[in-house]
């Protein structure tokens, strides 16, 4: 969804890992090794989303909370879903507009689209870093707990409606039940 606003995904060809090494700048050691790199590259990411408008199917899918209750389950860390109207959605790899504690993950600030950089730090006097999943973490997205007993009916995707199971997750699925 994200890429129809103008935003470079990570994997698809021309994407964001073609032009970054994802050990450098989404792992946990790539963060210990050099934390100003991977500061830099989620301030860019976070600029170019802050600046990027929801489009039309954003805003047809916010236009469904009108008639169901609606949870969009997504990989997308953008708010795109959020600014178009949409109430309710679990960002499974997190959300670039938020940053969290290195001392206390559960320590999270919405900074929209600001920066951070080294020696920002939380109430807990914890370095910030970007509120996103890293590879070789394990932690989990505390939101992702929300679906787990949601498996039922969802729209996976936009192409033609279909409908489809919650397993496996990919981008952007919704689930919804009539009001």
């Amino acid at each position: 969804m994200s890429a129809d606003s103008g935003l470079q995904t990570f994997r698809d060809s021309g994407g964001l890992w073609e032009g970054y090494d994802v050990q450098q700048v989404a792992t946990v050691e790539g963060w210990n090794k050099d934390p100003e790199m991977v500061l830099q590259f989620y301030n860019e990411r976070r600029k170019q989303a802050h600046q990027a408008t929801p489009h039309a199917g954003h805003k047809a899918i916010a236009e469904l909370e009108n008639r169901y209750d609606v949870t969009i389950i997504t990989q997308n860390v953008d708010s795109l879903h959020e600014r178009a109207g949409s109430t309710q959605v679990i960002h499974l790899h997190g959300e670039l507009s938020k940053v969290r504690s290195v001392s206390d993950p559960g320590l999270i600030k919405d900074i929209g689209g600001g920066a951070i950089k080294m020696g920002d730090t939380a109430e807990d006097g914890g370095q910030l870093r970007p509120h996103g999943a890293q590879y070789g973490s394990s932690s989990r997205n505390a939101s992702s707990g929300r679906y787990s007993n949601s498996c039922r009916h969802l729209i996976s995707g936009l192409s033609g409606g279909r409908i489809s199971k919650l397993c496996p997750i990919r981008d952007s699925q919704i689930y919804y039940r009539s009001r």
